[in-house]
């Protein structure tokens, strides 16, 4: 009873969906189209780079003082501002990250599209929540890889593929040939491209960005860290328990599920999480959990996310400038320097350019 109910709140059927591959898709749909890339971040440059790969013609669309046009140009694309950009293509994948795309519609976009041209999303916030409204006679798709940017390329490049979903908005069957063969042209095809809908991929995306891959990780990893050190014990005995040993978790479940995890770790370990983890994440958590779907799922989330990049960021820059501070990140810098074997990489190097670009942002 219990899952019937959950299928039927959800609005979505709960029926195994179908899964696409190369030979679903018809690429020769893009053949004698141009192709614009607007933003050339972490999902933009892995579009625009496969896509080209692929044998399309793809052009690049950038505002004036965008840092990412020296790297575009580099890579030997055309780069053009974003309005001419938008009325030289037949097909534009908006790929600036979601604030910023509504203003640029407005401003860049929307005068710029010609009459059956396609929009094309990599998430679908935009779309799904009203803050951008296409005009009727523009096909509207989304193509979203279950993946960061860098991956979807590198992948690209060994022959390999990430997996992705797409959705249509507007348009119909064709609008639909066009996402395939858009996934198809990423090498999406290659791996699996499940068909879902724009509302569907959005709340559920935030709902795992906030739950759990983000917000309710980083909270449950801190939360450990803290209750150890205040404890009494070492912060860096803390950050290796709550933190660093989460990799190899997560690499196990990445690679086998849950039960294959499991099946890799001690008696105790397994007896520890059967018994001790739904004391953790219990019945109110479920119910916090629903309340945050709710909450998205209503607007509420993306209203106040709106008022606040319009209000200059102040809260957002607020609450990650404290967690930078936050002993668990001091104490895991000075270990991770430790660790020659780590790769080091810094968030402010060149590739901070791709960062947060739309997409998975």
């Amino acid at each position: 009873m219990k899952k019937s109910t959950i299928a039927r709140s959800s609005g979505n059927s709960s029926r195994r969906k179908r899964v696409l591959f190369d030979k679903d898709a018809n690429p020769s749909v893009l053949q004698g189209k141009t192709l614009a890339v607007i933003g050339y971040g972490s999902q933009g440059h892995a579009h625009a780079l496969n896509l080209r790969d692929s044998g399309n013609d793809v052009i690049i669309g950038l505002k004036p003082d965008s840092k990412s046009i020296d790297i575009a140009m580099q890579n030997g694309f055309t780069v053009l501002d974003v309005e001419d950009a938008v009325r030289n293509a037949d097909i534009i994948l908006v790929a600036t990250p979601d604030m910023v795309q509504p203003d640029l519609y407005r401003q860049e976009i929307k005068s710029a599209l010609k009459p059956g041209s396609t929009l094309v999303f990599s998430h679908g916030l935009s779309i799904h929540f009203g803050l951008i409204k296409p005009r009727s006679d523009i096909n509207v798709v989304m193509v979203a890889p279950k993946g960061p940017g860098h991956l979807v390329r590198r992948l690209y490049e060994e022959g390999k593929g990430i997996p992705s979903l797409i959705a249509v908005a507007q348009g119909g069957r064709k609008a639909r040939q066009i996402a395939l063969a858009w996934a198809h042209g990423i090498g999406a095809t290659r791996a699996g491209v499940i068909e879902t809908s724009f509302k569907e991929e959005t709340e559920t995306d935030l709902f795992g960005e906030q739950a759990v891959l983000c917000g309710g990780l980083t909270a449950l990893a801190t939360a450990g860290f803290e209750t150890l050190v205040e404890a009494g014990y070492a912060p860096e005995m803390a950050y290796f328990e709550c933190l660093h040993e989460l990799k190899l978790i997560i690499d196990l479940m990445y690679e086998k599920g849950i039960s294959g995890m499991r099946f890799s770790i001690s008696e105790t370990a397994k007896w520890g999480d059967v018994e001790t983890g739904p004391k953790i994440i219990d019945r109110a958590t479920r119910r916090r959990m629903e309340r945050v779907l709710k909450d998205i799922q209503s607007g509420k989330f993306v209203r106040g996310w709106v008022r606040e990049y319009k209000a200059g960021l102040p809260n957002y820059h607020r609450k990650l400038q404290a967690g930078t501070m936050h002993q668990l990140e001091v104490t895991g810098a000075r270990l991770r320097g430790l660790m020659p074997w780590m790769p080091k990489r810094s968030i402010k190097g060149p590739q901070a350019a791709y960062a947060g670009a739309g997409g998975k942002n």
